[in-house]
């Protein structure tokens, strides 16, 4: 009789301490999966506002297009990609600027609204440029392409159109390249925005 009593305490003390471990691992959250949440390509018009060096010289716009490209992944952090390709005639006289950059880095989309009919997003890429049909100072003389580095900090909004397209309502993106230019080698520059982008995954 002693030993059944004991057998049964024993019993009831190790349901006692296995059952709360066991609903306790059933409350505990899933860990969170590193997973493609959305993807999103935009394509836009661009046009860009830069500077002639020379003394006197003024502002010109460039006139272009852009492909934008992005991916997220938790929280709405991800990675994008941008090709912007862009032309201006005549910054000067028999001078002009032709432009193709490409540069990829991280992105934040932020959704917005009660069917997340609105995405902005902010973003950090680098990568490079190439420069044609212009004059570049080098070390022999002057050549009519360059290449170099560049980068551009920005962001824009998304305003849903339909379950996948969008109307890219407006980016704006500070954009700085490191074109020889005979002054400081740099320029920077001012990207303006606005197109289509079609949405895939979670809204």
């Amino acid at each position: 009789m002693r030993k059944s009593f004991l057998a049964g305490a024993l019993l009831v003390g190790v349901l006692t301490v296995k059952v709360p471990r066991a609903r306790a691992q059933e409350q505990q959250p899933s860990t969170p999966r590193f997973q493609v949440t959305s993807t999103d390509l935009a394509i836009t018009y661009t046009t860009e506002k830069a500077k002639v060096i020379t003394p006197g010289g003024g502002n010109f716009w460039l006139q272009g297009a852009s492909v934008n490209a992005a991916v997220t992944f938790f929280h709405g952090f991800g990675v994008a990609t941008n090709l912007t390709a862009d032309y201006v005639s005549r910054i000067a006289p028999g001078v002009s600027l032709g432009k193709i950059a490409f540069m990829a880095g991280p992105r934040y989309t932020l959704h917005m609204g009660s069917k997340h009919e609105r995405r902005f997003f902010a973003e950090g890429l680098a990568g490079g440029v190439r420069g044609f049909d212009s004059v570049f100072p080098t070390a022999s003389g002057f050549s009519d392409r360059a290449s170099a580095f560049s980068m551009q900090v920005g962001g824009g909004m998304d305003v849903a159109l339909s379950k996948h397209f969008a109307l890219r309502a407006f980016e704006a993106d500070w954009v700085r390249t490191l074109l020889p230019n005979n002054g400081a080698n740099t320029q920077d520059q001012l990207r303006l925005a606005i197109g289509l982008s079609y949405h895939m995954g979670k809204r």
